[in-house]
C-alpha cells in the first residue's frame, strides 16, 4: 500500500457506505453477501468481512439472526435543546419544552443517597466516600427513550434541606439554580463539556441502540462561587438527536 491509499476494506466499505447514503440500497434491503462482495470487488474474504464490520460499527446496518446483514433505518436527527436562557418558571429547558401543547415528552427519576466515586468526587470537589444524592432520569418523547441522565449533589450543601429531593418537596422539578437559591446558595456559573463514546450495554439497553452505537456525553457542573454545587453526566444516541445550544450574549 503506498502513502495516502486507503487499505482495500475501508474501500470497499466506503462504496457500499455511498449506496446507502444515496439510497442505490435503501433501508431493509439486504447487503450483498460475503462472497458478492469478494467476487465484486475482487477482493478476500478477510476483506468482506472487515468491510461489512465498519459498516455495522457505524450504525448503516444491523445483523439479523439466520437471515442476514440488512440496510438499517436511518432516523431523522431531533434537536435537544441546551439553553443559557432561565424561563421565569424555573423549569429545565426539557420541561418548558414539554410544555408545549404538541410535545410529547415525559420522564421519571429515582434518588437515593450513594458514596461519592472517586470521578464524582474530583467533579464535586470532595472526597471519595463523601455523601451525596444521586438521582437518576429517564427522559422520553412519545414512549420512545430519548435521553439518560444521572446527577449528584453533596449532602454537604443539600442535606437536611427542603430541597435535599431534586423532584420532591416544595421545590421538586425546579432547575439547579432556582432549588439551591432557596437555601441561599447562589449558582453563577455552569460548564458543560461535550464528548462521545460508544454507550455502555445498560445506556444502549435503555436507550434502544445496538452494541457499538455511538452517544453523546455531556459533563455538566454547576457552580456557587467557584464551589461546585451539583454535577451531571447527560447521556444522548447520537444517530438519532443532536444538542442545540442557545446562549445569550452580554
Amino acid at each position: 500500500m503506498t502513502f495516502g491509499e486507503q487499505p482495500a476494506y475501508l474501500r470497499v466499505a466506503g462504496d457500499l457506505r455511498k449506496k446507502i447514503v444515496d439510497g442505490s440500497l435503501p433501508p431493509h434491503t439486504r447487503l450483498p453477501s460475503q462472497a458478492r462482495i469478494r467476487e465484486e470487488y475482487g477482493v478476500s474474504d478477510t476483506v468482506a468481512l472487515e468491510a461489512r464490520k465498519v459498516l455495522m460499527a457505524e450504525g448503516l446496518v444491523e445483523g439479523r439472526s439466520g437471515s442476514g446483514t440488512y440496510v438499517r433505518e436511518r432516523p431523522v436527527p431531533r434537536r435537544i435543546a441546551r439553553s443559557g436562557f432561565r424561563p421565569p418558571s424555573g423549569a429545565t429547558p426539557f420541561r418548558q419544552e414539554q410544555a408545549d401543547g404538541e410535545a410529547r415528552g415525559t420522564w421519571e427519576s429515582n434518588s437515593a443517597q450513594a458514596e461519592a466515586s472517586v470521578a464524582v468526587a474530583e467533579r464535586l470537589d470532595i472526597r471519595p466516600g463523601d455523601r451525596v444524592m444521586c438521582t437518576r432520569y429517564v427522559f422520553r418523547d412519545a414512549g420512545e427513550t430519548m435521553m439518560l441522565s444521572t446527577s449528584w449533589e453533596p449532602l454537604a450543601v443539600t442535606g437536611r434541606t427542603p430541597v435535599m429531593l431534586p423532584e420532591e418537596g416544595p421545590l421538586g422539578g425546579m432547575g439547579v439554580v432556582e432549588r439551591m437559591a432557596a437555601i441561599d446558595v447562589v449558582v453563577d456559573n455552569v460548564t458543560e463539556e461535550v464528548g462521545a463514546r460508544p454507550g455502555l450495554a445498560e445506556e444502549l439497553l435503555a436507550l434502544g441502540g445496538v452494541p457499538g452505537h455511538v452517544v453523546v456525553v455531556i459533563q455538566r457542573t454547576y457552580y456557587a462561587s467557584g464551589r461546585p454545587v451539583e454535577t451531571a453526566d447527560v447521556v444522548i444516541p447520537a444517530d438519532r438527536y443532536r444538542v442545540a445550544y442557545h446562549l445569550p450574549v452580554k
